[in-house]
């Protein structure tokens, strides 16, 4: 499949990526120590070379079903419609109930065919560890693929979308030949062994944010424990989940281990939650969507779900903080991916001896987070994935601001001319716990502060929310950073730092935000089951 002309070549960096900073969900440029803005690594790229490559780019839009890429059973297709500018990238087949199933009986049938799932740990070890240096060999093209379906900067798709879901499904790969399976006590003449055994199909859903990451973290456990997977990407980016397709496939999973349903999530999501062959749905996205996965369970067969959902992510900052550093994280931590993060830091509860010295410290570093075309490198934040979620994020702005909100930056439509969907960063004060902009889930560059005079007031304004997915306290008083974590009801809370994570930390939220955890080895739990297997002898 011809991608670039013949002069192309593999992207190369002057320096490598530090991994050690850019693991996470959502990870922006942050040095570990000072918490900083990194330099971005330069490519020697421009964006009209960006654009010239982008202009050679053939991207596939078939449905992968049963090891082949074919089109939908009734031949329908949707515009991939990119957020930079408003132009469709290509036609992607439009998947319903009759493909899902298709995709479901290509599943059941290789998992049944056991070729997979029985494989030895070698074997597989071997076959995730070529997908990881597949997915690294092919940035170009995933990273151009990422950004032109969500508008994400060029130089975040290539320095840390498409190596953290490589080193993802590395990680993964790493366990197949050291998980062990167990001896219960028993008598002397009784064995009872504990297997681990894969679930058999999965239905992986997955969102428009971070297309790429999200598939790596539920595509390489359940592919380690054994289980075949259906994998439905949101319909605004399916362009990078079908690649991944073709590449598991070069990498050697068998035909129906991996399979790829482009569509609606009216269509093909809700069927694939509602197929009664399917043994678990492994869903991330909106809270509201994700009750529905919950209700579709009940419904059909009772399948297992584990749901990662919406978040309202509070900063703590004390009076003794450090401002700039406190600052710093709190910027990129709302306005990296152009706030369109689950777990982004978007309220910021704050002692009110501090609050001036931190806004005007936000609005320093904002400056240096600049808005602007995804495909020029120094852009450091882009569009926002549509018309109508960025009619939203305005919306929520024009309500802040009809509550009583008071806009210190941004607030406003930003590079109309492009034709794409751009807000810029935009920071409200005077914000009260009972505004819709501090309780409801904006998914967008909109932080909200508040503030407080003691500390229970802090951690009873950061609990405030139906959410519980991250938060973080910025203090130099260890004894109360501590206090302070214990308290708030979160999947993950930082301490002087904010989005700093790695593939072997799990990462899932309390109330809300659902359950389940992906990452690390305690999402291997949830596409694996127990059986014990009793014997007597003499």
């Amino acid at each position: 499949m011809p991608f670039f002309d013949a002069g192309s070549q593999f992207l190369g960096l002057d320096e490598p990526p530090d991994y050690e900073s850019l693991t996470g969900a959502a990870c922006r440029p942050i040095s570990p120590r000072s918490a900083t803005p990194m330099p971005t690594p330069s490519t020697g790229r421009s964006r009209k070379d960006w654009e010239q490559l982008a202009a050679t780019l053939r991207p596939e839009g078939r449905a992968f079903i049963g090891g082949k890429l074919v089109g939908s059973v009734a031949g329908r297709t949707f515009g991939d419609i990119s957020p930079i500018d408003g132009r469709v990238v290509t036609e992607v087949a439009r998947c319903d109930a009759a493909d899902v199933d298709a995709a479901v009986k290509a599943a059941r049938a290789a998992f049944d065919d056991g070729l997979w799932r029985r494989t030895d740990p070698k074997t597989r070890k071997g076959v995730l560890q070529r997908f990881a240096e597949l997915v690294r060999n092919d940035t170009d093209r995933l990273a151009l693929l990422e950004t032109l379906d969500v508008g994400k900067p060029i130089m975040d798709s290539v320095n840390v979308d498409v190596p953290l879901a490589a080193d993802c499904i590395a990680y993964y790969a790493e366990y197949a030949d050291k998980l062990y399976d167990e001896v219960a006590p028993t008598s002397p003449h009784e064995l009872a062994l504990i297997r681990r055994e894969p679930l058999g199909v999965i239905a992986a859903i997955v969102p428009w944010n971070y297309p790429l990451i999200i598939s790596g973290w539920k595509l390489a456990p359940a592919l380690l424990a054994g289980n075949s997977v259906v994998l439905k990407p949101a319909e605004q980016s399916p362009l990078s989940a079908i690649r991944l397709g073709e590449l598991g496939s070069e990498a050697g999973l068998p035909p129906g281990v991996l399979n790829i349903v482009p569509g609606f999530g009216e269509e093909a999501g809700k069927a694939l939650a509602l197929h009664g062959d399917v043994d678990m749905v492994s869903f991330t996205g909106s809270t509201e969507v994700g009750k529905l996965m919950l209700r579709y369970a009940g419904e059909s067969n009772l399948k297992r779900v584990a749901v990662e959902c919406g978040g309202k992510s509070p900063h703590v900052v004390l009076k003794d903080a450090d401002i700039e550093s406190a600052a710093a994280g709190i910027a990129w931590g709302i306005f990296y991916n152009q706030g369109e993060t689950c777990h982004a830091g978007s309220r910021v509860i704050v002692h009110a001896s501090v609050k001036d010295a931190l806004l005007e410290a936000i609005t320093r570093v904002t400056a240096t987070i600049t808005l602007g075309h995804p495909l020029d490198p120094a852009t450091r934040m882009g569009a926002l994935i549509d018309n109508g979620h960025m009619t939203r994020v305005l919306g929520y702005i024009d309500s802040g601001v009809s509550q009583g909100a008071r806009i210190v930056l941004g607030g406003r439509r930003a590079y109309e001319e492009l034709g794409g969907y751009y807000v810029e960063a935009t920071v409200l004060d005077g914000v009260r716990a009972d505004m819709h902009v501090a309780r409801e889930e904006i998914f967008g560059p909109v932080l909200t502060v508040m503030t407080f005079l003691e500390e229970p007031e802090a951690v009873r304004l950061a609990n405030d929310s139906i959410f519980g997915l991250a938060g973080a306290v910025w203090t130099n008083d260890m004894n109360a950073a501590h206090r302070i974590s214990a308290s708030l009801r979160a999947g993950t809370v930082w301490i002087n730092t904010f989005d700093r994570s790695s593939p072997a930390t799990p990462f899932g939220g309390f109330k809300q935000s659902g359950f389940g955890r992906d990452r690390s080895h305690h999402a291997i739990d949830k596409y694996s089951d127990l059986k014990t297997i009793w014997t007597a002898y003499r």
